[in-house]
C-alpha cells in the first residue's frame, strides 16, 4: 500500500501575486476579486467530479481543522502524516491525484483520525449527508472511503471494468454506453457533452443526462430535446438539468458582479453568455462565451470559466469544471509577443504540407500570466484553449504561459535532487531547466496546438478542403478518410485523444526548440547558451518519459495520465526510433543506479530526423481523421515494453513530492480590495480554504434571502431555494447539527414553502 500513500513533507508554494495585484487599477482589482469569487464557487463541482466522497472528506477535513481551532494536538501521533493528507487532498481538490488519476490514502493511521475527531466532538456514527456520497457514515468514510484501495478502486476508469468515475451515477457505466451516448445522442442531435454527466437506470432501461445549470427546468428545448428518446439498444435517455445548481447559483452571481467592472464591451457581452451558460445550461452560450475571449485580447485581468478539459472522464467527452483568474507580466508577454508576430515562418518550418494547415494563421494572443486563482484539479503550466474545433479554425484561440507556476515547477530543490539525472549533466540541467521549460511550453502551446488542420465536411456537401482531389497519406496516396458532418477529433480519437494530441505538441516542441531564431526571441543569444537549453530540453524529455512510468499500471496496461503517456511515447521514440541507437540509452552504474545518456552532439542530426519523422505521423492521423491507422501506430508507439517495465519499480521508489500550490484570497471592504496570502505549509494552505468557503458560505445565504424576498418567483425559485437552504445549514453547522436538517428536511421544506407563500 505503501504507493498509494499522500507524500511526506511535499514541497508547497504560495501563488504570490502581490508584486501585480497592486499594480491593477481598483477597477481591475474588483473585477478580479469578483472572478475569483466565482472561480472558487465551483469548488464542490470540481470535488464531485474526482470521486463520490471528495465532497464529504472535504468537509470532514475542514471541520476537524475548525473543531481544531487550527490547533493541531502534540499528544496524539502521526500528526504530521495526517496534514500530508489534508494539503495533498486540498492541492488536487479530491483523494485522486491531478496528475495520475491514481487514489492516495493517508500515512497516518486510521486511530490518528478518530482522535482528532474525538477532541473536534464529531461522532464516527454521524451520517454522511453530502451528495451522491456511497458512505453511510463517517466512521465508513473513513474506513472506506479514504482509507481503502485496491488495483481497480486506485485508478479513474469506467465503472464497468470495475473502476471509479464519479462522472457517472447509477448503474456501472461503460464504454460501449458512451459510445452509444456519443453517436446517437450528442452527435446525432449536435448537443455538446462538456457540462453533463450520465446516470444508467437498468432497471428501467434507461440513461438520465444530467445538465449543469441553475435552472431545474429545461429553458432551452431547441438545444435540448424536452421528450425522451429512444436508443437503438431499446433504453431511453431523458434531460434533467439543475446539476449542480447551488454551486451554479453563487458563480453566476460572482459573475454579474464582475461583468459590473469589465475592461470593454467584449468583456461585457462575454461574461452575459458565461452567465446564460450557467443559468440555464447551454453548452452553445458558452462555446459563444469563448468566441468572445479570443477576441479580448491580451486582458490585464485573464480569466476564463466553464466546463473544459476532458481528460479525466474515461470516454474524454466530459469537461472538468475549470476557472483561472490571472495577471499579465507584460515583461514575459512581450517575449511571446515576438514569437507569435514570427508564428507563421516556424510553423512553415513543420514536416507537412500546406494541405495539412489552416489557409491563414490568425495570430493567436499569447500572454504570461501570475495565476491569482485557478480552480480545477490540477493547475498546469500553459494553456492553449477553446477546445471546440470549429472555433478555433474559423475564430482563434489564445495562449497563455503561467508564469508563477512554470517558475515553482521547475525551482530546484536540495531536499529533493533531480532522479535518473548524471552529475556532469547537473550543472546544465539545474541551470537551463527553468529556461528551456519555458520554451518548450510555449512551443507547445502556440505552435504545437495551433498548428494543423483538420479534414472536415463541415456541412453536407461542403468540404474545408478538395474532396476531388485530397492531400497524400503517408504512403503516397490520396487520403480517404475526413471527419464527416458532426464529428470531432475527441468523438473520433475518443479517450486517446488527449495523449494523442498532447503528444503531438509535445513533439513539435522538440522539433523546434532546435530552431535558433526562435531561441533568441526568448533571449539566449550564444550558442553556448542555445546548445544548454537545446541539451536541457531533450534532457527534460527524456527523464519525464522515464518518470512517467510510474502512471502506468502493469496489469491493465492502462495509462493514468494522457501528458505523461505522450512524454512516455517521445522518450520511448528517442530509445527506439533513431538511426543512431547511441542517441538515448538508459545505463546502470556499479552501483546498480540508473542514469540518462544522452548524446549532446546527435540532438540535431540522427535526434531531429526521429522526431521529424514522429511528428509527421502524428499529425497527418489526427488531420485526415485517420482513426485505425492513427490508434495502431500510437499505442505501439506507447506501449510499454517488457524491457522498460522492468524500471518501474525503480522509478516509483525514487519518486520525488510533487509540488502542491497555495492560492491567496482577496477580501473586498467598501471600494477596496484586500490580497490576503498564507505561510507555505499545510496550515497555511488549510486556512486559505477556511477563509474561502467561510465566504462562500455567507454569500449563499445571501444569495438565499434574496430569492425568498423576490416577488412573483415563487414557483420558478422555491426548489433553488431549498437547495441552496440545506446547503447552507449543511456546510455551516457541526455534523450532529447537519444530521438533524438532513432528517427532517421535509418539515424544512414545507416550512420553507410557507415562508415564501407568506412572503410573496
Amino acid at each position: 500500500m505503501s504507493k498509494y500513500v499522500a507524500d511526506h513533507e511535499a514541497p508547497l508554494t504560495m501563488l504570490s501575486v502581490k508584486e501585480y495585484f497592486p499594480q491593477l487599477t481598483e477597477k481591475e482589482q474588483k473585477y478580479a476579486h469578483y472572478m475569483s469569487k466565482a472561480s472558487h464557487a465551483g469548488t464542490r463541482v470540481v470535488l464531485r467530479q474526482v470521486s463520490h466522497e471528495s465532497e464529504a472528506i472535504f468537509d470532514l477535513l475542514l471541520s476537524i481543522h475548525k473543531g481544531l481551532k487550527g490547533k493541531y494536538p502534540t499528544d496524539i501521533e502521526q500528526v504530521d502524516l495526517y496534514l500530508d493528507y489534508v494539503s495533498q487532498f486540498l492541492g488536487n481538490l479530491g483523494n485522486y491525484k491531478s496528475f495520475g488519476d491514481s487514489k492516495f490514502i493517508p500515512g497516518c493511521s486510521q486511530d490518528t483520525w478518530f482522535k482528532l475527531m474525538e477532541r473536534c466532538q464529531i461522532n464516527p456514527s454521524d451520517k454522511v449527508t453530502a451528495l451522491n456520497c456511497p458512505y453511510s457514515t463517517i466512521h465508513d468514510l473513513v474506513v472506506k472511503g479514504i482509507y481503502y484501495v485496491d488495483d481497480q478502486v486506485s485508478m479513474l476508469g469506467f465503472p464497468a471494468d470495475g473502476y471509479v468515475s464519479s462522472y457517472y451515477l447509477g448503474d456501472p457505466i461503460s464504454l460501449d454506453d458512451m459510445k452509444l451516448l456519443k453517436n446517437e445522442i450528442f452527435a446525432s442531435l449536435s448537443i455538446l457533452p462538456e457540462n453533463t454527466r450520465i446516470k444508467k437506470d437498468l432497471q428501467n432501461s434507461q440513461f438520465e443526462i444530467l445538465i449543469a445549470s441553475v435552472n431545474l427546468n429545461n429553458a432551452i428545448p431547441h438545444e435540448y430535446p424536452s421528450e425522451d428518446i429512444k436508443l437503438s439498444n431499446g433504453f431511453t435517455v431523458k434531460f434533467k438539468f439543475g446539476d449542480h445548481s447551488t454551486e451554479l447559483a453563487l458563480v453566476v452571481k460572482y459573475l454579474k458582479l464582475a461583468r459590473e467592472n469589465a475592461a470593454n464591451d467584449i468583456q461585457y457581452k462575454m461574461l452575459t453568455e458565461y452567465i446564460n451558460h450557467f443559468q440555464t445550461g447551454s453548452s452553445k452560450a458558452h462555446k459563444e462565451s469563448q468566441k468572445l475571449w479570443v477576441k479580448d485580447l491580451s486582458p490585464t485581468v485573464e480569466t476564463n470559466i466553464g466546463f473544459i478539459e476532458t481528460y479525466r472522464e474515461p470516454s474524454g467527452i466530459i469537461g472538468e469544471y475549470e476557472s483561472l483568474v490571472s495577471i499579465q507580466n507584460k515583461l514575459r508577454t512581450a517575449k511571446f509577443a515576438t514569437m507569435v508576430s514570427n508564428a507563421e515562418n516556424f510553423i512553415s518550418l513543420l514536416p507537412w504540407s500546406q494541405d495539412y494547415e489552416k489557409p491563414k494563421f490568425n495570430p493567436p494572443d499569447f500572454t504570461s500570466l501570475e495565476v491569482l486563482t485557478f480552480t480545477g484539479s490540477g493547475i498546469p503550466a500553459g494553456i492553449n484553449i477553446p477546445n471546440y474545433d470549429d472555433v478555433r479554425l474559423t475564430i482563434g484561440f489564445k495562449n497563455v504561459s503561467l508564469g508563477n507556476i512554470l517558475s515553482a515547477s521547475t525551482k530546484a530543490s536540495k531536499k529533493f535532487p533531480p532522479s535518473f539525472i548524471t552529475e556532469e549533466d547537473r550543472l546544465i540541467f539545474d541551470k537551463y531547466q527553468g529556461e528551456s521549460f519555458e520554451v518548450q511550453v510555449g512551443i507547445h502551446e502556440l505552435l504545437g496546438h495551433g498548428s494543423g488542420k483538420l479534414l472536415m465536411e463541415v456541412e453536407p456537401g461542403k468540404f474545408n478542403f478538395d474532396i476531388k482531389n485530397p492531400p497524400l497519406g503517408l504512403d503516397g496516396k490520396l487520403v480517404s478518410t475526413y471527419y464527416k458532418v458532426g464529428e470531432t477529433w475527441g468523438s473520433r480519437f475518443g479517450s486517446l485523444a488527449g495523449a494523442f494530441e498532447e503528444t503531438r505538441a509535445e513533439v513539435v516542441a522538440m522539433y523546434l526548440i532546435t530552431n535558433r531564431e526562435l531561441l533568441e526571441i526568448f533571449g539566449f543569444k550564444t550558442r553556448e547558451e542555445q546548445d544548454n537549453v537545446i541539451y536541457a530540453g531533450y534532457l527534460q524529455m527524456a527523464r519525464a518519459g522515464l518518470l512517467a512510468l510510474e502512471y502506468w499500471d502493469p496489469k491493465t496496461g492502462k495509462w493514468g495520465q494522457p501528458h505523461m503517456q505522450a512524454r512516455f511515447s517521445i522518450m520511448k521514440t528517442f530509445l527506439n526510433h533513431c538511426s543512431d541507437n547511441n542517441f538515448l540509452t538508459l545505463e546502470k552504474d556499479t552501483k546498480g543506479e540508473l542514469y540518462i545518456k544522452l548524446r549532446k552532439d546527435l540532438i540535431e542530426t540522427a535526434g531531429y530526423e526521429c522526431v521529424k519523422d514522429y511528428l509527421h505521423h502524428l499529425h497527418v492521423y489526427k488531420c485526415s481523421a485517420d482513426v485505425e491507422r492513427g490508434t495502431q501506430y500510437y499505442v505501439d508507439r506507447s506501449t510499454v515494453t517488457p524491457e522498460l517495465a522492468q524500471y518501474r519499480d525503480l522509478v516509483i521508489s525514487k519518486r520525488l513530492p510533487r509540488r502542491q500550490f497555495i492560492q491567496a484570497n482577496t477580501i473586498i471592504d467598501g471600494d477596496k480590495v484586500e490580497l490576503k496570502e498564507y505561510e507555505e505549509t499545510p496550515l497555511g494552505m488549510i486556512e486559505s480554504f477556511i477563509e474561502r468557503e467561510s465566504d462562500l458560505r455567507s454569500a449563499l445565504g445571501h444569495l438565499f434571502g434574496q430569492m425568498t424576498l423576490k416577488r412573483g418567483s415563487k414557483k420558478k425559485n422555491n426548489s433553488l431555494a431549498y437547495n441552496i437552504a440545506v446547503s447552507i445549514s449543511y456546510n455551516e453547522f457541526d455534523f450532529s447539527t447537519r444530521m438533524l436538517c438532513f432528517e427532517f428536511k421535509k418539515a424544512a421544506r414545507r416550512t420553507l414553502d410557507k415562508t415564501l407563500e407568506v412572503l410573496e
